[in-house]
């Protein structure tokens, strides 16, 4: 399969179209049939065709996406400005650092959620030495409400191992690029930092150093899929991706190029509704030519995802004080604080599971006592339903049996924790809850105090 000039489609087409090549083009949009590919026997994709097609047509998607880009491409996002909010020129190195937060950032995440959080960051971690330095907590809690938290722990990690802790075999052996001695030069040394896989390393020395090296992000990853029409989910072909993205790389214009086909992907080449009239590679593209762009990226077969049902207790002692508890440094939440409980067991009642979980993992016994909130929330590999409600604590000395440590903390002090994100509406929910306790007990002091002072 290749990239063509459709007939018909695009009046402003050249026409000149590589008539060797176009029987198999035709052929293999023909055979792609679902969206959704099962998991045995995909469709083969002709991989020196596409490539040999794609290099042949490189300069003119570079110049192409470049033109379209210097008019319509994101060109206010911070980290790829200099400090006085100017664009750099070609080569002119960026703040590392800045770049290396936000990239870390936006794994998995999108621009305009990452935004607001970089910028808080940068303000409470202004470089390196200020990130190496900070407490894990006060990390965890910048971070709280972005998600996969095992990032923010891994780019703290990061940055205290760029500072003190390279082994002789990781030590940059080509010059830094940016005069500090802080930064490694190549990709093999940002890919042995904690949390960094290939096309993040690749953005960071692209998008701080200009440096030609290709990347494959989620956008990336859609443009070429449609750009090809790929009969198969890419992370199937992730070899042929790299391929093909190294093929496009304008090597002079690295840094422009990457950051305009991401822009491609974000704003024109869309998951849903792609905006193909104006997009300056319609005219190459095999996804637009048989017609239906939208059904590319072919997806995997979607698979069944795990219910499960969470008792939670907000335990609260008689000076009421809220019990919570810190996770093990393990797993996407380690770290963060929580509301102690855990999943119930066929068959059960959710007050018997509280009381149970409370039992196992603090060595206490409750009072459960009335429902406080039921939350959805659902993660990429399973879905959770969190039933909470207020407990007294009865007996025992809280124990952390399955964490790193337990605290009795006001109401007040939560937002001094790291929570995940689920914890937050508990704790909005609770300060309701005892508002509402409040204010009755305010207002029959007030009646009364009234009722005196007009005896």
């Amino acid at each position: 399969m290749s990239p063509f000039r459709a007939p018909g489609r695009d009046p402003e087409g050249s026409g000149d179209l590589v008539q060797a090549h176009r029987p198999a083009v035709e052929i293999a949009i023909a055979r792609i049939g679902s969206a959704e590919v099962p998991v045995s026997g995909p469709p083969e994709l002709d991989v020196d065709l596409s490539l040999a097609m794609i290099s042949a047509r490189a300069p003119e998607l570079r110049r192409s996406l470049l033109a379209w880009w210097e008019v319509h491409g994101r060109h206010e996002i911070p980290w790829k400005l200099h400090p006085n909010g100017s664009r750099p020129a070609d080569g002119e190195v960026l703040d590392p650092y800045g770049v290396f937060v936000a990239e870390v950032m936006l794994q998995q995440t999108q621009l305009a959620v990452v935004l607001p959080y970089w910028g808080r960051w940068m303000v409470a971690f202004s470089d390196l030495e200020a990130l190496a330095a900070a407490d894990e907590q006060r990390v965890l809690l910048l971070w709280q409400g972005l998600g996969y938290y095992s990032r923010a722990r891994r780019l703290h990690q990061a940055a205290r191992q760029l500072l003190f802790g390279l082994s002789e075999d990781r030590k940059p052996t080509a010059p830094d690029l940016d005069g500090s001695g802080l930064w490694p030069p190549t990709l093999a040394g940002w890919q042995a930092l904690p949390g960094l896989g290939r096309s993040t390393a690749a953005s960071i020395l692209s998008s701080a150093f200009d440096q030609p090296e290709a990347i494959l992000d989620g956008n990336v990853k859609r443009v070429l899929a449609r750009l090809i029409a790929a009969p198969a989910p890419p992370a199937r072909q992730l070899a042929v991706f790299w391929r093909l993205s190294e093929t496009l790389l304008d090597r002079r214009r690295p840094r422009s190029f990457n950051q305009a086909v991401m822009d491609l992907g974000a704003t024109v080449c869309t998951p849903r509704n792609p905006r193909c009239e104006v997009c300056p590679w319609r005219g190459w593209c095999a996804a637009y030519a048989a017609g239906d762009p939208a059904r590319y990226p072919v997806k995997e077969a979607p698979r069944s995802v795990p219910f499960q049902v969470i008792g939670v207790g907000v335990v609260l002692d008689g000076d009421g004080r809220v019990l919570i508890d810190q996770r093990l440094e393990e797993g996407l939440l380690g770290g963060l604080w929580e509301f102690p409980g855990g999943k119930q067991e066929e068959g059960e009642a959710i007050t018997a599971t509280i009381e149970r979980e409370l039992v196992e993992e603090l060595a206490i016994a409750v009072e459960v006592g009335e429902e406080l909130i039921v939350i959805e929330h659902a993660y990429s590999h399973k879905r959770l339903q969190f039933v909470v409600h207020l407990c007294r604590w009865l007996a025992g000395e809280p124990q952390p049996l399955a964490s790193q440590q337990v605290r009795w903390v006001e109401p007040s002090e939560l937002d001094a924790y790291p929570f995940p994100a689920a914890n937050t509406r508990i704790i909005a929910a609770l300060r309701l809850r005892l508002a509402e306790v409040v204010a009755p007990e305010g207002a029959g002091q007030a009646q009364s105090g009234g009722s005196r002072s007009a005896a």
